[in-house]
């Protein structure tokens, strides 16, 4: 038996009864780092007096989780097995999915336990009305594959949530302000703990606060889906971009509707 079991995004009083209960008989931790969760154990006994086994961690990233697969597969169905992730509900941005699937594959039972998200958490704090939103992660870091995959969220209908470091938050701002600067966001910092911080504010004036303000922390951030006043797409904007023509005319024609061809004449004309 394999249970999944939230943990907290930063302030321990967020840990379940369940999930304490299901610690009490587990025997096997599987975790993405066992000095967090070795950490993390330590304060549950300290603070809240819980008394745990002997359980032996085992590490579970994506470096190594087939490795571990093969490894440890029997041990799931034997022994009271649990999955956590260093902060938040498994399987999102983390390499719980891929238990999930195996459990899935080999006839293994397994449960998910509710907890703590930082995405669902952001965004009913943003107060953005729409009720609807897509939860993307964290952005590749660098290169194309950033700047294309922005310009999507950019040009989404939904709100969306994404992730971010706090060595990239000010980058972020410049990338989005390269596009739409005044592209409503709401982004916090600190989730739950004791320097948790709100911002509503465009992309840039955001840019224009952090400037002052510390970034340390990790950020979750809700980018406002474009709406029908600021449908109208600025080809221009796209245009600066740094991106190969091909890349260019595959983005305007799925934004404009026209083909690749006609868009690619374009740029290559603008060049």
């Amino acid at each position: 038996m394999l249970t999944f079991i939230p943990t907290p995004i930063g302030n321990l009083q967020d840990i379940t009864f369940r999930t304490l209960e299901v610690l009490k008989s587990a025997e096997i931790v599987f975790c993405e780092d066992t000095r967090v969760a070795k950490q993390l154990i330590k304060l549950l006994q300290e603070r809240f007096g819980a008394k745990f086994g002997n359980f032996e961690f085992i590490s579970f990233h994506e470096h190594n989780q087939l490795k571990r697969l093969q490894e440890f597969g029997d041990k799931i169905k034997e022994k009271n097995c649990v999955y956590m992730s260093d902060a938040g509900m498994p399987g999102i941005s983390d390499p719980g999915a891929l238990l999930a699937k195996y459990c899935q594959e080999n006839s293994i039972d397994y449960d998910f336990l509710p907890g703590a998200s930082a995405a669902p958490l952001v965004y009913a704090a943003s107060g953005f009305e729409s009720g609807k939103f897509c939860f993307y992660g964290f952005l590749p870091q660098k290169g194309k594959a950033r700047s294309e995959e922005l310009l999507n969220i950019l040009n989404s209908a939904f709100d969306t949530v994404i992730y971010e470091a706090p060595h990239r938050i000010i980058k972020l701002l410049e990338e989005i302000c390269q596009t739409d600067p005044q592209r409503e966001l709401f982004a916090a910092k600190e989730l739950t703990k004791k320097h948790q911080k709100f911002y509503r504010l465009t992309a840039k004036e955001l840019h224009k606060q952090l400037q002052k303000d510390s970034t340390k922390g990790e950020w979750a951030l809700v980018i406002k889906g474009k709406t029908e006043k600021s449908q109208k797409i600025d080809i221009q904007e796209l245009l600066k971009l740094n991106l190969p023509p091909k890349t260019k005319a595959k983005l305007i024609a799925k934004l404009t509707g026209k083909t690749v061809k006609e868009c690619y004449e374009e740029v290559t004309k603008k060049k």
